[in-house]
């Protein structure tokens, strides 16, 4: 697999190695599409590896960020989330539950470049989050509506 070999090669160029819990944590990342949080991710390594421990798995979750294999989905107040697709994407989160999903739509590619940038400013990236009701979340909501309208 040319991108284990990559990786092994870009953790060892920046001084670490690739460890086989390193190697997990990011198969485990990249085996989900859930976006997982990094306990969930703890959760899905430990079925490989039951006495792996939280912080070795959170390092290697750090360590992969940082070498850009992963990246880390920060929604306010709710846990981040963690995806192994770096490239550019968008994502919708539940604003209910927090569930993330990716956008099934391609990424404006000149959007930073249409945007009025305050002098002295140079924009580096952005992140386009869109924001509603999972599909659970929206079932469990017209049940409750549901039942409001009963009781009325």
């Amino acid at each position: 697999m040319d991108k284990d070999k990559d990786l092994r090669q870009k953790v060892h160029d920046t001084g670490g190695r690739m460890t086989r819990q390193r190697r997990i944590v990011l198969e485990a990342l990249a085996s989900v599409t859930s976006h997982p949080t990094a306990a969930e991710l703890y959760d899905l390594v430990r079925e490989r590896l039951p006495s792996i421990s939280p912080g070795t798995v959170y390092r290697n979750l750090r360590v992969l960020k940082e070498l850009g294999y992963a990246q880390e989905l920060c929604f306010g107040s709710h846990a981040s989330r963690f995806d192994a697709n770096v490239e550019n994407h968008y994502h919708i989160r539940c604003e209910r539950c927090g569930r993330v999903a990716d956008v099934d739509a391609d990424p404006d590619t000149d959007l930073d470049h249409r945007v009025g940038t305050p002098p002295g400013w140079t924009v580096t990236g952005y992140r386009l989050e869109f924001r509603g009701l999972c599909p659970d979340c929206k079932r469990a909501q017209e049940h409750s509506d549901d039942q409001e309208g009963e009781t009325q």
